[in-house]
């Protein structure tokens, strides 16, 4: 897929105040410091769309990116990040499930991972939850370059068994990086295949 316009249209606490077109959209999530707006922006292709901070927690709204002028990729906040204070975190995650329980219009959500780590029990945890709710999600490692091929596919397998003691399949995956474009490619073409059986039908 060719990004041929990518542009912010808004951001709100409030699934009823999201677009009201018919859009497909595409839900990225994911803790804190996982790299979720650097790899919006790479996958985009744009320096600043998705705001990118030193400080982890910054995005705390829903906020809906047009692209293609066909489809929608959806930010929303970072889940447990543990600086936000308690009051904060619960209207996050009110929002957050009232977005992925009320939003008709999502096709998919990509659940962030950074590929570094072993297997995060709140990852686990939320996972656990999109899967009880129903609500289809692949996983997308990042950072992949901060690690060596077989480092890379160590941790993969190391995650993929972890999830396999609960899942009947690992779900869909992706490993990628921000800082060299790895996946980005394969993530497109997915989103692509999705939004083109979804036109056929």
């Amino acid at each position: 897929m060719q990004i041929k316009s990518a542009e912010f249209i808004m951001s709100n606490s409030d699934v009823a105040k999201c677009p009201k077109d018919r859009l497909p959209e595409y839900a990225f999530i994911g803790r804190s410091n996982v790299g979720k707006s650097s790899l919006i922006n790479m996958l985009m292709q744009r320096k600043s769309l998705a705001k990118t901070s030193g400080r982890p927690g910054k995005t705390q709204l829903i906020n809906h990116f047009l692209v293609n002028k066909n489809w929608y990729l959806v930010d929303l906040p970072g889940y447990g990040y543990a600086r936000v204070s308690k009051s904060a975190k619960k209207t996050f995650q009110k929002f957050i499930t009232d977005y992925f329980s009320k939003r008709e219009q999502l096709v998919m959500a990509f659940v962030l991972v950074d590929c570094r780590h072993e297997p995060q029990p709140i990852d686990l945890e939320f996972m656990h939850w999109m899967g009880e709710n129903q609500i289809p999600f692949g996983i997308v490692f990042t950072k992949a370059d901060k690690l060596k091929p077989n480092a890379l596919k160590r941790n993969i397998e190391a995650y993929s068994k972890k999830m396999l003691e609960t899942w009947e399949e690992m779900p869909l995956y992706f490993a990628t990086s921000a800082s060299n474009t790895l996946g980005r490619d394969e993530l497109l073409r997915y989103i692509d295949s999705v939004n083109q059986e979804l036109h056929a039908s």
